[in-house]
């Protein structure tokens, strides 16, 4: 069992940055890759980015490639995702998750553990 914790989130501008955390407490941290995902009102939960066990591989979904970056750090237990530029379009609760295995992957049903969620509105 891993428990997921994300914060971070608040209201922002057009073009500001925001940096979320997730913090995971539980069974081995290092055991298991990460993803970040966010959902819209109204729309599916979306993949945005993803980080191997390592965090020597990581994966972005085109919208977000190039303005946000994913990390981890295994000794705290911890991953991150950095939002610069951010657009009104990106507004969304944004959730970590935790799958087993190496490789992250974008799809949700691959992942076994999932945070709450942390609110990131974008303003005009």
């Amino acid at each position: 069992q891993v428990q997921l914790e994300e914060s971070g989130g608040g209201l922002v501008q057009a073009g500001a940055s925001l940096r979320l955390s997730c913090a995971a407490s539980g069974r081995t941290f290092s055991g298991y890759a990460m993803g970040w995902f966010r959902q819209a009102p109204g729309q599916e939960r979306e993949f945005v980015a993803g980080i191997s066990r390592s965090g020597g591989i990581t994966t972005y979904a085109d919208s977000v490639k190039g303005r946000f970056t994913i990390s981890r750090d295994n000794a705290q237990n911890a991953v991150y995702l950095e939002m610069n530029s951010l657009k009104p379009e990106d507004t969304a609760v944004f959730y970590c998750a935790a799958k087993g295995g190496t490789w992250p992957e974008r799809s949700t049903r691959n992942y076994d553990y999932w945070g709450q969620g942390t609110q990131v509105t974008v303003s005009s």
